[in-house]
């Protein structure tokens, strides 16, 4: 006598394909679910990325998306297996097992490839970042905080996917046990998903409603917080961009349904068309996660060429080879050091240029927050020193920059970058100045146009005779030196370069060991009210950014956020992937993880239409397809998959990054540095969608072959109907 275990092993051999499909899906999704977060919690990039930065929220945003879709992914996938099993489910209920036997049969099945298949993927998920960051480190760049460290926390994160991956798969087995009817169950694998009939207008609505979502998503923080004075709660602002995820459906069910030929045209795709209808929820759903993981890794791979454009160009369009800025009570080369240093390196400087400043209070408002029923609020307090700000009086302007500027007795002007934006970072409205050391106040009105120059930007200007008369009594401590000069061949002074910032860090003192949110009057006010100085080096660590160290010169903590960092072209333009090297990483390693599992959806979805229409394609050879014709057929629906959500994905991110950095820009505009990334994150683009084209071509191949049709009886068939044409 046949025992039912050895009827369940024959059925399993059998039917191993969906077994195996099933284990590759969930393993696939912890795999790479595990080594985003293990790169994400790792130590070596979080003191990179600053708590609240919109470095981290952009990590963490595209983190969700990319759960979200794996999530999709694997509850696709299990629906599938558990269709595909439906058939064996039937023969046990109609040989007589119980429910209840077939229970345990099946939940010690599921135990043993759920567990098995995402423990795998998490024990191989952490060597996979570590290699992948190898990988960077070796061909790349490499430097010492490039060193890669685990966070023991990341493994929560991957058991808390794994046991949704559990949890789902026994959920979908029991639902699948409970139905009544055994033809319903045998049938099972049978059933279709159609959609029902969708009109015409869906696309165009969908097209609307997608933009006037991200328009509203994007603009409702800023509405929330400058027009109503409210922090909204986290996350509360993503339910503006639900009328794109809308319109995105609409028309990923328009192109299902209908598709985009009109005319006669529409005839040609009839045939797939249809059989894409009948399993057009299924389809849709895996077209929506393509999109949206499509669209996140696009977002973080176009964090590279913009940055680099925009540093390039930045870098290349100073007016000056060198600058640096230091506090007058520090003790650092001057130009005879500084000349004596270049002869050493057969160095020749040029043109040099060099003025004092002054560190003066300004007033402003200030947002003070409350908390509320409905959150966090603020309301707008007047300070007379709100912060601190460097000037130079008109002539040290005049001097640096050999711009002609007048200002009248008692205007102010700000300085901007060279393409008259602020970068959000500083405003011209300001109306009172104040020496901090003798309590001397300045009234000013503020002067348009502003000022632009990039090496000066943040600065403001006064008059002559202002600037002399509210400087009075300044101590060292709240004076500065801005140096700037030129050198003969730039491209051949790196070792130049290099032993002046060196020379310019071992001679600063620790009073100016800080970030460049430092500020001098806040520290003062701190003191004055005995209360401790948040940005103290002791309490930086507390708010969770990398404190500033001297023996970490060459990190990118310290590069980027020194406050007295020098701007040396020759030293910015070679050492920027060094000095960029974790964040051009990180956001690497996030587009590799998402476009790995656009790559790996797409071709499972392929796959299953070829499963799933076999006998389709075997009835249409049989009324007389030919080969060309059923390769059409394929193609019709293969293509589907890949280029709908993949123009949609690229178009739809492309465009969304176009309207982030036209509202960022101050005046509303693209910078010539923005227009250069773009036109960079084109090419990217280009590229990966070759590469996206590749493996379409590689997955139709597949699918060909799993439906019998013979590509070289297709060219041949296809050969003849071009010539009887």
């Amino acid at each position: 006598m046949i025992a039912l275990s050895q009827v369940n092993a024959a059925l399993r051999r059998q039917n191993r394909k969906n077994y195996l499909l099933l284990v590759l899906c969930n393993f696939i999704s912890v795999l790479l679910i595990t080594a985003y977060v293990t790169m994400m919690r790792s130590p070596t990039v979080l003191q990179v990325l600053p708590e609240g930065g919109d470095s981290r929220k952009q990590v963490m945003m595209i983190f969700v998306l990319a759960v979200i879709g794996c999530g999709v992914f694997t509850t696709y996938a299990a629906s599938l297996f558990f269709r595909s099993k439906a058939r064996e489910t039937g023969i046990f209920l109609a040989l007589g097992a119980t429910r209840q036997t077939l229970s345990r049969q099946m939940f010690r099945e599921l135990a043993q490839l759920g567990i098995g298949s995402c423990a795998l993927g998490a024990l191989l998920g952490t060597p996979l970042a570590w290699l992948l960051w190898q990988g960077f480190r070796l061909l790349l760049v490499d430097s010492q905080e490039m060193a890669f460290a685990f966070d023991p926390q990341a493994c929560l994160f991957a058991l808390a996917f794994s046991l949704f991956t559990l949890a789902m798969l026994f959920w979908l087995g029991r639902r699948s046990l409970r139905r009544t009817n055994i033809i319903d169950i045998v049938n099972e694998a049978r059933r279709s998903e159609p959609i029902r009939d969708v009109k015409r207008w869906y696309g165009p609505v969908g097209i609307l409603l997608l933009a006037i979502g991200g328009l509203l998503g994007y603009q409702a923080p800023g509405f929330f917080i400058l027009q109503l004075q409210w922090y909204p709660p986290e996350g509360f602002t993503a339910i503006f961009y639900l009328p794109a995820l809308v319109g995105l459906y609409m028309i990923l069910l328009h192109t299902v349904v209908n598709g985009w030929h009109q005319g006669k045209n529409r005839y040609k795709h009839l045939i797939s068309t249809s059989m894409m209808r009948f399993q057009g929820r299924q389809t849709v759903r895996n077209m929506l996660v393509i999109t949206v993981l499509l669209a996140g890794a696009y977002f973080a791979s176009f964090y590279t060429p913009m940055l680099s454009a925009g540093n390039t160009l930045q870098v290349e369009r100073r007016p000056y080879d060198y600058a640096y800025h230091y506090r007058a009570d520090q003790e650092l080369p001057g130009q005879g050091e500084v000349e004596q240093l270049a002869e050493e390196y057969g160095v020749t400087i040029t043109g040099w240029k060099q003025q004092p400043m002054a560190v003066l209070a300004v007033d402003g408002e200030e947002h003070v927050e409350k908390e509320g029923p409905m959150g966090a609020t603020w309301e707008a307090v007047y300070r007379e020193q709100l912060h601190g700000d460097t000037f130079l009086s008109e002539s040290a302007y005049r001097t640096l920059t050999g711009q002609d500027i007048q200002l009248e007795p008692g205007t102010v002007v700000g300085v901007f970058d060279d393409e008259g934006s602020s970068n959000g970072m500083m405003g011209n409205e300001i109306s009172l100045v104040t020496n901090m050391v003798t309590g001397a106040q300045l009234e000013v009105t503020p002067v348009e146009p502003v000022l632009c120059y990039d090496l000066l930007f943040g600065c403001r200007v006064l008059d002559d005779g202002d600037y002399a008369n509210i400087t009075q009594g300044l101590t060292p401590q709240w004076q500065e030196q801005q140096v700037f000069f030129n050198v003969e061949d730039v491209d051949g002074t790196y070792d130049f370069a290099k032993a002046l910032f060196n020379a310019i860090v071992d001679r600063s003192g620790p009073e100016v060991e800080v970030g460049d949110y430092y500020d001098l009057v806040e520290k003062a006010q701190a003191e004055a009210a005995g209360e401790p100085y948040a940005y103290d080096p002791q309490f930086v660590e507390e708010h969770g950014m990398e404190p500033i160290r001297y023996d970490q010169r060459d990190s990118s903590a310290f590069r980027v956020h020194w406050k007295y960092m020098p701007s040396f072209r020759v030293l910015d333009r070679a050492d920027f992937v060094t000095t960029m090297a974790v964040f051009l990483m990180l956001f690497l390693f996030i587009a590799i993880v998402c476009f790995a599992a656009v790559l790996v959806i797409g071709y499972t979805r392929c796959l299953t239409i070829a499963l799933n229409n076999r006998q389709v394609f075997e009835d249409l050879r049989r009324l007389g397809a030919t080969p060309h014709y059923l390769y059409q057929v394929v193609r019709g629906q293969v293509s589907r998959v890949f280029f709908v959500p993949g123009l949609t994905g690229t178009t739809l991110i492309y465009a969304f990054y176009m309207l982030i950095l036209y509202f960022n820009g101050d005046p509303l505009g693209f910078s010539a540095g923005e227009l250069a990334g773009m036109g960079n994150c084109l090419l990217l683009v280009a590229a990966l969608s070759l590469l996206l084209y590749g493996f379409y071509r590689f997955t139709l191949g597949h699918v060909c072959r799993m439906v019998g049709v013979d590509p070289a009886s297709r060219k041949r068939d296809g050969r003849r109907l071009a010539a009887g044409k």
